[in-house]
């Protein structure tokens, strides 16, 4: 989440007109986050999150999101519902913006990652992806093999200006991973940025974390199973150096496959998969450093974090 778009209070009570949910108290940007403008909303009624959608996200694609949002919150995945309006529908414009209003969920994002954290955050990806088994509607993964290729085009001379050599490190890796992309795993819906900042936990005073829910749902397309997993290894199974810490690597995993078994295909695939999410992070943290917008509220994060991960995952996979 992030402020890319400042809104005033008269922005706000404009879009609350067109709801049923009270009056405003008071509002808030939130900082985290990198892809568009996110705002705390109190009414009278509750607590709620305004996301304006700034870039990489397809208004054409929005309807996808919002269903697979109530498509997994029916079926017992505890995440954000959407908010429709008064004349039921579920998007609304701001500042000539797409603009989604969705309920509030307590709890937050996990700095300090435990084991128990794992075990949690393995049995919610089982389960999301079981839940979406059937569900109706299609996504191209935008964020797959053709996607880092745009991106590389856009960044690639500029590149070394981050870090010398990262210009060969991206050709190299890509035409190494691209060649070698699997396909046809068992796959569906999924999230694909099931990351520490978008999983929410609450604590109460002496007792193990809770998962209280998930956010964040604007990357979600159908993809590999396989691929999600990958994706929540290199965002959470590495110390803040970055090292890679294997036991919390190792309760993801055993938390995922009592939910849900991987195929042998999965298993071979899963090498490539973990440095395929690497690279994929790397590449978009890079054009938001090298494309940072002017007067932004949000720093952009450190694509070099994703530069060691990837020499890990080429040295050692998991």
């Amino acid at each position: 989440m992030a402020v890319y778009t400042p809104l005033d209070e008269a922005d706000i009570r404009a879009l609350l007109a067109h709801y049923g949910i009270g009056a405003l108290q008071s509002f808030q940007g939130i900082m985290e986050g990198v892809e568009n403008s996110n705002f705390l909303l109190v009414t009278d009624q509750g607590k709620f999150i305004l996301t304006l959608f700034e870039k990489r996200v397809r208004i054409d694609d929005l309807p996808y999101f919002t269903t697979l949002m109530e498509w997994w919150g029916e079926r017992g995945i505890p995440c954000p519902h959407p908010v429709r309006m008064q004349s039921g529908q579920a998007l609304a414009a701001v500042k000539e913006k797409p603009a989604l209003l969705v309920s509030f969920l307590e709890g937050g994002g996990v700095e300090k990652i435990t084991v128990e954290h794992m075990l949690q955050l393995g049995r919610l990806a089982a389960d999301m992806h079981l839940a979406a088994m059937d569900y109706p509607h299609f996504r191209a993964n935008a964020m797959s093999v053709k996607g880092w290729e745009a991106i590389i085009d856009k960044i690639i001379d500029r590149v070394d200006e981050i870090e010398g050599g990262l210009r060969a490190l991206i050709n190299e890796e890509f035409n190494y991973v691209s060649g070698h992309w699997p396909h046809g795993l068992p796959g569906g819906p999924i999230h694909a940025d099931l990351f520490p900042d978008n999983v929410f936990f609450t604590k109460n005073f002496g007792k193990s974390p809770m998962l209280s829910g998930v956010i964040d749902f604007y990357f979600a397309c159908n993809d590999a199973w396989a691929y999600d997993l990958a994706i929540c290894v290199n965002a959470w199974c590495f110390d803040h150096r970055p090292r890679f810490v294997p036991e919390r690597a190792q309760a993801l995993m055993q938390a995922y496959t009592r939910r849900r078994s991987l195929t042998p295909e999965e298993e071979a695939a899963f090498p490539l998969l973990l440095r395929g999410a690497a690279l994929r992070f790397l590449l978009t943290r890079a054009h938001d450093r090298l494309f940072h917008p002017p007067g932004a509220l949000v720093s952009p994060k450190d694509p070099l974090e994703y530069v060691e991960k990837l020499r890990h995952f080429q040295r050692s996979g998991l």
